[in-house]
């Protein structure tokens, strides 16, 4: 795929908040324009790295305006409106595109696990309320309880504005499935760090990603490298990377991440219940990894 419709490396963003708990709309501004100087394609705002399920629909909004001026036209940006109402995700999606959004990430409905025929007809009804806005399907059976099955996607890749899938399964196989199903132009995005180079070998887009807020210019290079047939080079950065994918999850995304952030000076703040401060000893674990990078 030469042009996948979110480039190669989406940044799946924090929601930075102030010492009151308040969203900061001005650090989000800074950390946008940052990432898209620093390797990122796209972002994601409001995804589960963004902690969507703590934040109101108005901050959502406010967010996806805020983030959306500071870029312009230099990254697509993505709403994560997705939700297990589906009246409420066409809500969220629908005000999204009158804000002029490039795209929407819709994670498969978490808690009230519905069938296959459900998530399709879910996915199905949000596409058709705003045809003129792409959609992402987010696949992350370990946070919703419910796997988005390779057949159930195939037939939602036939629907001309569900373009892209981010396959948090961790199973390559899956995966492998999704490619086999659809056409080469339906995008299939890594959904985890470690996998970003093995979902290229199997005609992956890219990856939707929490480590490019640290180190978006060498996973852009990863891709490239591996696209231009530098496999060698490709497999030297990402294992160079590989201890820094591992330890950004030694608890619970955005956790690692935002204090990988504040290591690095950046005024991300805390996060809001029911997540929690990360312990000292994550916390010197991510900055072990993060000084052997010369991150910090």
């Amino acid at each position: 795929m030469s042009h996948p419709p979110f480039g190669r490396v989406v940044t799946a963003m924090v929601t930075p908040f102030d010492e009151t708990g308040k969203v900061n709309y001005a650090i989000a501004e800074k950390l946008a324009d940052h990432l898209v100087e620093h390797g990122s394609d796209a972002l994601v705002v409001c995804g589960t790295t963004g902690e969507s399920p703590t934040l109101s629909w108005d901050e959502e909004y406010q967010l996806f305006q805020v983030v959306k001026n500071a870029v312009g036209n230099r990254a697509k940006i993505l709403a994560g409106t997705g939700s297990n109402s589906t009246t409420e995700a066409i809500a969220a999606t629908t005000e999204a595109a009158k804000l002029g959004l490039d795209g929407s990430l819709q994670v498969v409905p978490y808690y009230n696990k519905p069938p296959q025929e459900g998530l399709y007809a879910h996915f199905q009804a949000i596409a058709q309320a705003c045809p003129d806005l792409p959609v992402m399907l987010y696949n992350i059976p370990g946070r919703t309880g419910q796997n988005l099955l390779p057949e159930t996607v195939a037939k939602l890749a036939k629907i001309d504005n569900i373009v892209a899938i981010k396959e948090a399964s961790g199973s390559i196989e899956q995966s492998c499935q999704i490619r086999c199903l659809t056409d080469a132009d339906f995008a299939i995005y890594a959904g985890d760090d470690l996998l970003t180079l093995p979902m290229l070998t199997i005609g992956g887009a890219g990856i939707v990603s929490v480590a490019s807020h640290l180190v978006g210019e060498q996973i852009q290079q990863i891709v490239q490298s591996f696209l231009s047939g530098e496999v060698a080079e490709a497999i030297d950065i990402h294992l160079k990377l590989f201890p820094l994918f591992k330890v950004l999850f030694c608890t619970t995304n955005p956790i690692p991440i935002k204090a990988a952030l504040k290591l690095q000076g950046w005024d991300v703040g805390g996060l809001r219940l029911p997540l929690y401060e990360i312990s000292e000893t994550q916390r010197e674990e991510v900055a072990i990894v993060l000084r052997t990078l010369s991150l910090i």
